[in-house]
């Protein structure tokens, strides 16, 4: 277990003072780089199984949770570029993983739907993620979890106006 995760105090406590909230989010953001770059490598070695780039996975997951999206969609939610989820896009469409659809709501911009294929590949991804991640010791708790998603995801509505295009 490392140093940060061993503080953990599960019990109810005040707020942070702002200069301490940011000292600590920053060990946040120091774990989450190597986890990220040690998933993505994961995610990778996991290709010559499934077929699928880390890019191409993450289109997948997003259609597989959210149903048809159009690119620019897409690329909001992932905080990425429309160009690189665009490649992405024509990557899993030329394996005959999603196909184009016409948008009702917007004649320009087509839906982006998983076929069979495509929904049977994200399936088996999610499967074999799920199985490793079961791994994960700790003994954490639904309150720890809970709290971790909470940190993170009021680290990202801090930087939701950060453009990536």
């Amino acid at each position: 277990m490392s140093d940060i995760a061993s503080d953990i105090d599960d019990g109810p406590g005040t707020p942070l003072p702002p200069d301490e909230l940011g000292h600590r989010l920053t060990e946040v953001f120091d774990l989450m780089g190597p986890l990220y770059r040690r998933v993505q490598r994961k995610v990778e070695q996991g290709e010559a199984v499934e077929g699928l780039s880390v890019g191409v996975r993450a289109v997948l997951d997003l259609l597989h949770k959210h149903g048809p999206m159009t690119v620019p969609q897409m690329g909001r939610a992932q905080a990425i570029s429309r160009q690189f989820v665009q490649r992405m896009v024509n990557d899993a469409a030329a394996r005959g993983l999603v196909r184009s659809v016409p948008n009702p709501a917007h004649q320009r911009s087509s839906l982006i739907r998983l076929t069979d294929a495509g929904r049977a590949a994200i399936t088996a991804v999610l499967a074999r993620e799920h199985l490793l991640l079961r791994r994960v010791g700790g003994d954490l708790t639904e309150s720890e979890v809970r709290a971790c998603l909470r940190v993170l995801g009021e680290m990202l509505d801090l930087f939701e106006h950060v453009d990536v295009d």
